[in-house]
């Protein structure tokens, strides 16, 4: 009876957490993050346990014919379970390339079942590089209803293909400018969304949406948040609530609100016509531009708790915020709910502090947790965590359970374990209690004089492609208990190449990786042997 009645309660907490959705497809990542929310939560997946996750192994590595740019490759994969294809019914994984091109993989196997390379007829205006590889940067989102995978091509055009076959259904529209750097596209009743950082292209920072409603007159909007830097660069892209508004925080730049310059601040836009309706801003906003230390290079996570709608976000000065998603910031718009000071002592604007996303999972004894990615050691002023796993100079995931404040009783971040070493942590992804997390094996270096601002010369010079692509590791997949932050598996050498900026997929029992040499992974249980 206990038994059942928790199988009842994780039910109603999936429906607590997440946005409704019109059918469930138990073997499907459709989006990064998995959900609108980007909680990278698979609250489907069953095969995998703490239990058994030590027996994982790589079934496969497939090749893919895509020309890395710069340090892009392949975006994240996203994953569709039971898609009829020409040779039967599949589980098909998705990868878009820096090459202007998108594949589907049979999921059992790793064989490619259809290729789209799109036709763009513009050309960049200036050579590509690391900030600007004029490549497909944005992961693509997967369309249940219309069975459709949606993404975007390097002269911005949107494509809305057949999850079976590849065939254009959609478009091309034209959705953003071309060569922008685009991030992760995120769906919700019937618009795709995306947001746009570092004028890439010539492209203003800020939200993008398009109505997918009608093929023939597909209908742009846009909220540019700034005239000049302020890049909503978090690879998440945007992100939509529970409560039905998309959220994002952004990179440095002007903070003057009156002239609609929004510059390291997490704001709040309404659906679907974009306008802006809240925001938050740290106190020390200055300091944050002025030291190069964007919030915007971390995505926010929503979720929910007991009766609050909730964002969690930290950047690269690792100071990490606990937000109400329905008042950002209170009436002044720089009060947060909670807020945490994790890593970057040394206030340096690479290497260091949160380049990706948090995660959140709801456990079956309803306890929320948050986790975090770090890059770089622990802060000397880092709250003390009851558990940890090992010294972590180079990074490591922290987690911590969302409570109550005795005094207050609002939602606090209680600190609960740290992970060990992680050479660099990508956004976590968790899945029945197990926490996966990939080392990334990444060059962060940007310059050559140094990390800290006020250090550096007049004319310090970036690092060219070349440069950036020495000093890597292998990147290693880690499976850590979700509760202890102890490690159930690492993959060892199986993934022999690094990766930048990317992401991991969960579905089926399965664990899906990418890396710079254009390769995808895939992970899974052995098979048991017959008696």
């Amino acid at each position: 009876m206990k038994a059942a009645w928790k199988s009842v309660a994780f039910v109603m907490l999936v429906c607590a957490f997440s946005l409704p959705a019109r059918r469930r497809y138990g073997a499907d990542w459709p989006t990064f993050g998995h959900d609108p929310q980007r909680s990278g939560w698979a609250f489907e997946e069953s095969t995998l346990t703490p239990e058994n996750v030590s027996q994982l192994e790589l079934k496969w590595k497939t090749q893919v014919k895509n020309e890395p740019k710069s340090l892009t490759a392949l975006t994240a994969p996203v994953v569709a379970s039971g898609v009829v294809t020409t040779s039967g019914m599949k589980t098909l994984v998705y990868v878009a390339g820096s090459g202007d091109n998108i594949y589907a993989l049979d999921a059992a196997t790793g064989d490619q079942v259809w290729k789209v390379d799109f036709e763009s007829h513009v050309l960049p205006k200036d050579a590509g590089m690391w900030l600007c590889p004029n490549g497909v940067n944005a992961t693509p989102v997967i369309d249940r209803s219309t069975n459709s995978i949606y993404a975007v091509a390097v002269d911005g055009r949107l494509y809305g293909l057949d999850l079976g076959t590849g065939q254009i259904k959609f478009g091309p529209a034209q959705f953003v400018p071309a060569f922008s750097k685009n991030w992760s596209l995120n769906l919700f009743d019937g618009f795709i969304y995306t947001a746009i950082s570092q004028g890439c292209g010539g492209a203003q920072s800020g939200f993008y949406g398009i109505d997918i409603h009608d093929p023939r007159r597909p209908a742009v909007r846009d909220l540019y948040i700034s005239s000049g830097g302020g890049g909503i660069w978090g690879r998440g892209g945007a992100v939509i609530g529970a409560n039905g508004k998309i959220y994002a925080a952004t990179g440095d730049g002007d903070f003057q609100p009156w002239n609609g310059e929004f510059a390291n601040s997490v704001l709040a836009a309404s659906l679907p016509d974009l306008k802006l309706i809240d925001y938050y801003t740290p106190t020390n906003w200055k300091e944050v531009s002025r030291y190069d230390l964007d919030m915007g290079s971390g995505s926010p996570v929503s979720f929910g708790y007991e009766n609050y709608n909730l964002l969690a976000v930290a950047g690269k000065e690792a100071a990490f915020y606990l937000l109400d998603a329905d008042a950002l910031g209170d009436k002044d718009h720089q009060t947060p709910l909670y807020t945490l000071h994790l890593a970057n002592d040394e206030k340096a604007f690479e290497g260091k502090g949160v380049w990706g996303a948090p995660s959140a999972w709801r456990d079956l004894d309803e306890q929320t947790w948050v986790y975090v990615p770090i890059w770089g050691p622990v802060s000397k002023h880092a709250p003390t965590f009851p558990q940890t796993n090992g010294p972590a100079p180079h990074g490591s995931v922290m987690a911590f359970k969302v409570v109550r404040d005795p005094a207050t009783k609002k939602p606090i971040l209680q600190p609960a374990w740290i992970s060990g070493d992680f050479n660099l942590p990508e956004p976590v992804v968790i899945a029945n209690g197990v926490v996966f997390g990939l080392s990334t094996g990444e060059n962060p270096m940007q310059v050559t004089q140094g990390a800290v601002i006020v250090n550096l010369s007049p004319g310090f010079k970036l690092l060219t492609d070349a440069q950036r692509r020495l000093d890597t590791k292998n990147a290693v997949l880690y499976a850590l208990d979700a509760k202890t932050g102890k490690t159930l598996y690492q993959s060892g050498d199986a993934i022999p190449d690094w990766v930048h900026f990317s992401g991991l997929a969960v579905a089926d029992g399965k664990v899906y990786a990418v890396d710079h040499e254009s390769r995808v992974y895939c992970f899974g249980l052995k098979e048991e042997k017959k008696q």
